[in-house]
């Protein structure tokens, strides 16, 4: 079955608006405001849509998220049914210090067709399109992961370009890949954003790895099913963690997911830019109006578009 195609505005207007929403608070340092303003356009939008729709990735569990929190009901509880996975902003610190790539993203599937997955971290391999099928595996060393891709791409391995969160937890991998002569290109933030920087026919990087938020893993893959890309992802648990990933519905716990396992059938996605970055130019504000900038996919009806609104303020 596939999502009816009038449903894309509709959801593309709930980024735009959150994106509207974190617009005043671009560069003010109040990073929770810039949230909250996103969240609560994002939520009046969603429930305007004609639809029985529950959020199976969002701000947090209930009693951590008065709103979008996992399983709540959206929509006019008239219509179709969807699973609906949102990050109102991505990016709350470059939003608070007017960096690039904050924006509002969702991805929507009919219900039962995307992983809800437990706020916590997850190992991520992720490659572009046109490759051998599940070239790259996790459990294999960086080295061999490397070699398979240079081989894959006919290049050399001084040619690839690897994406990469700069933290402390990811020192080990950053040597091997300077002792291969890879070169890394670091983000400080926005996993979502860098995922999909190996997307497209000359690609900013080649391979996207380390550990993110599994959330944000979910969300990359519903894109990546729309655009060709490869992804393996694994949750990382805690024991407390492990009590809520039951809770959602998680039994192998050590599973390595690929991106038909995290979402499937049908997939609209929307980025809506708050700053402008990889995925989207920024919102700008005038004084009666503002103009909001984002990547639209659907899947079944093939559409991969950049669109420009206007709305009235």
């Amino acid at each position: 079955m596939a999502i009816n195609k009038e449903f894309l505005k509709k959801f593309t207007k709930a980024t735009e608006y959150a994106a509207y929403g974190a617009s005043p608070f671009i560069g003010k340092g109040d990073k929770i405001a810039a949230d909250r303003g996103a969240v609560d356009m994002m939520r009046k939008v969603l429930n305007k849509i004609a639809m029985k729709a529950t959020i199976v990735i969002g701000e947090g569990e209930m009693d951590e998220a008065p709103m979008l929190h996992i399983g709540e009901k959206v929509g006019t509880d008239d219509g179709p049914e969807f699973d609906i996975a949102v990050d109102p902003l991505e990016g709350t610190t470059f939003t608070s210090k007017g960096l690039p790539n904050a924006f509002s993203v969702l991805a929507v599937t009919e219900k039962g067709n995307l992983l809800s997955a437990p706020d916590t971290y997850m190992e991520k391999i992720i490659i572009g399109s046109n490759l051998p099928k599940n070239l790259l595996d996790l459990d294999n060393s960086i080295e061999k992961n490397i070699n398979l891709l240079a081989k894959a791409k006919n290049k050399k391995i001084s040619e690839l370009s690897a994406c990469i969160m700069k933290r402390p937890r990811h020192e080990p991998i950053v040597k091997i890949l300077e002792h291969l002569g890879v070169k890394i290109n670091f983000i400080t933030d926005g996993d979502i954003a860098g995922g999909l920087t190996v997307i497209g026919e000359n690609p900013k990087n080649d391979i996207y790895l380390g550990t993110g938020g599994g959330p944000e893993g979910v969300i990359v893959a519903a894109a990546l099913s729309c655009l060709g890309g490869q992804m393996q992802g694994r949750l990382i648990l805690n024991e407390e963690e492990i009590i809520r990933a039951r809770k959602l519905g998680i039994t192998d716990l050590k599973k390595k997911y690929n991106i038909d396992e995290m979402v499937s059938g049908d997939i609209i996605f929307c980025a809506s830019g708050v700053t402008s970055g990889d995925l989207a130019v920024g919102i700008k504000n005038f004084s009666d109006k503002f103009e909001v900038t984002s990547l639209v996919l659907h899947k079944s009806q093939r559409i991969n578009k950049t669109i420009t609104n206007t709305y009235k303020k």
